[in-house]
């Protein structure tokens, strides 16, 4: 059974350790802060001047001048701080970001992403991401495994404009968890349900797979 993209991001929010700073890019990762495990205390940042990100608001108690950078209403925790562009881009060329959790229309076997642009369509620029990109060192894609036509995302070669060379780590899909590694994609858990044979003809890059790929656990 393939997983939505609610659980996608509950996957993903078990990388969360106490004490990270955490940037959410735009799409499936802001979902990762109405999981947070409980027992931990993690700060989120939003490229648009946030630290404190709280959940997504209920209906009816949403805050119109408090947004995040895809300009979703949000909510701010306890603590939460508000600044310019310069310093938030600060925090993030400076490395004081533990984690980031992108959503990307491409990705490759050997760890390049695809996520600013598809060429014919109109955007409003690119964003935070080449920064984020450039900076980080840990960095978790969360991603659907093919397109709305069937086809995989997760190639030999992106596509589409690069938004950055060999800088993702791990991928969560709705099929599998996979870790880029010297030798391309590396199968570490599928989705419940899921066949291996399913996960082999989603990816069209280079996979590896190990003797035993456990079922995710949320």
């Amino acid at each position: 059974m393939a997983l939505d993209k609610k659980d996608i991001a509950k996957r993903i929010a078990k990388e969360l350790k106490d004490g990270f700073y955490v940037n959410l890019g735009i799409g499936i990762p802001t979902l990762v802060a109405n999981y947070v495990p409980k027992g931990i205390q993690v700060e989120f940042q939003s490229e648009n001047g946030i630290l404190g990100m709280g959940p997504f608001p209920y209906e009816g108690e949403e805050d119109a001048d408090l947004i995040n950078a895809g300009k979703q209403t949000i909510t701010s925790l306890p603590g939460a701080s508000f600044f310019d562009s310069a310093m938030s881009f600060g925090m993030i060329r400076g490395k004081h970001v533990d984690l980031t959790i992108l959503g990307a229309m491409e990705v490759s076997d050997k760890g390049d992403i695809a996520n600013w642009k598809i060429p014919g369509k109109l955007v409003k620029g690119m964003g935070g991401a080449m920064d984020l990109v450039a900076s980080a060192d840990n960095i978790i894609v969360a991603m659907m495994h093919v397109n709305r036509k069937g086809n995989s995302k997760l190639l030999s070669k992106c596509t589409l404009p690069l938004t950055g060379l060999r800088c993702v780590k791990r991928i969560v899909t709705e099929l599998a968890v996979l870790d880029i590694t010297s030798q391309g994609f590396l199968l570490v858990e599928r989705a419940p349900g899921v066949s291996i044979q399913e996960i082999k003809e989603a990816t069209a890059g280079k996979l590896e797979i190990p003797a035993v790929v456990p079922e995710m656990q949320f």
